[in-house]
């Protein structure tokens, strides 16, 4: 796999923090002019938050950060430290933020985890786990919550059902469906049989009118292959603490905007599972949404999926929402971004001189 420098920096670039910020803020604003309910006193609302819900919000997003970190500090073997890890963290993130959700920061992450001094197989091999164990959490977890739920997990909004219909639950499913698939083929391609994967890619790529991409998929068949090598004889001590790693972030993502909404509303324990559940859709929705991570369609469907359990503090819960879990991500990629660029590129030249 060539890392092409060129398009990582044209990602990691601080002045795209501008466009979901605006796209974001086009979306509010347009909200807030639309929606008659939403007024300046609704917004003088946010002062009516408690500060135990806002704190235990605060606390699950460090928890959730603190998880990404021990995750790739683990699974990278302990190459990073923990600064390293924080870094590298921080910069994903940063890259996710500022690239449409449905393309992620993939490949950014194996750019800076090999610049951070492991090699390209190995790197591929981890950002390829944590990906796999990502999808395998929802995979897994999705009708367990969703079971929990007990069929209140797709909201009754009338302008969705104006505009979708019941393609929301076809798209849930669907999504599901393919999120399945991806994750067994990917697992088995990863864990079992590599070299067959790479057979089945070249044959499905000899194709007539999909042959143009076969050099990729070839390349893209020696990634796993050597993937899976790295990969190969780690025990169950190596794969026990990430696994738990991986529930423990995406509990703590959601279980965020449980308490975000307690700190104006007070939940039963069967909303508690709702939101829970809920979020778990809306995840699927803005992972397909074409802009930088999901701007703009967040906040719109944010309204849609939990104003039953907020009423008049729908609006300024969603803005909070963004502020707490997607803002700080564009600000700390902006100040980390530079000082990252000049440990990793000009020490070590110096070093080398």
């Amino acid at each position: 796999m060539k890392l092409d420098n060129k398009k990582i920096f044209e990602t990691l670039n601080p002045n795209k923090v501008w466009v979901p910020v605006l796209i974001g803020l086009g979306i509010v604003f347009l909200m807030f002019y639309l929606d008659p309910n939403v007024n300046a006193k609704t917004l003088r609302g946010v002062f009516d938050a408690s500060f135990h819900g806002i704190f235990i919000a605060i606390l699950f997003i460090l928890f959730r950060d603190i998880g990404y970190i021990y995750r790739i500090r683990t699974i990278t073997d302990k190459h990073l430290t923990w600064t390293r890890a924080l870094y590298v963290i921080i910069l994903w993130e940063f890259a996710s933020a500022v690239t449409p959700s449905i393309v992620g920061g993939t490949a950014v992450a194996i750019f800076i985890l090999n610049k951070e001094g492991i090699k390209l197989g190995k790197a591929i091999a981890y950002v390829m786990v944590t990906a796999i164990l990502d999808n395998l959490f929802f995979v897994i977890g999705a009708p367990i919550i969703l079971f929990l739920a007990k069929g209140e997990i797709f909201p009754s909004s009338r302008i969705m059902e104006m505009r979708l219909g019941n393609s929301l639950e076809i798209l849930f499913w669907a999504s599901y469906a393919l999120y399945t698939i991806y994750s067994i083929i990917m697992a088995s391609a990863l864990f079992y049989r590599p070299r067959v994967f790479k057979w089945v890619l070249l044959k499905i790529y000899s194709i007539k009118w999909l042959q143009k991409w076969k050099h990729s998929a070839h390349d893209y068949g020696n990634q796993i292959i050597e993937a899976s090598k790295e990969l190969k004889g780690k025990k169950k001590e190596y794969w026990l603490p990430i696994i738990g790693a991986t529930i423990f972030i995406w509990s703590s993502r959601y279980l965020m905007l449980n308490a975000l909404i307690s700190s104006y509303e007070s939940l039963t324990w069967m909303d508690h599972i709702i939101v829970f559940a809920r979020q778990v859709i809306m995840w699927i929705v803005m992972m397909i949404s074409p802009t930088p991570g999901s701007s703009g369609t967040a906040e719109f469907f944010f309204a849609q999926f939990f104003r039953e359990f907020l009423s008049g503090y729908t609006f300024v819960t969603s803005i909070l929402w963004r502020m707490l879990t997607y803002y700080p991500y564009l600000i700390l990629g902006a100040i980390f971004l530079p000082k990252w660029i000049k440990q990793v590129f000009f020490k070590k030249k110096k070093k080398k001189n």
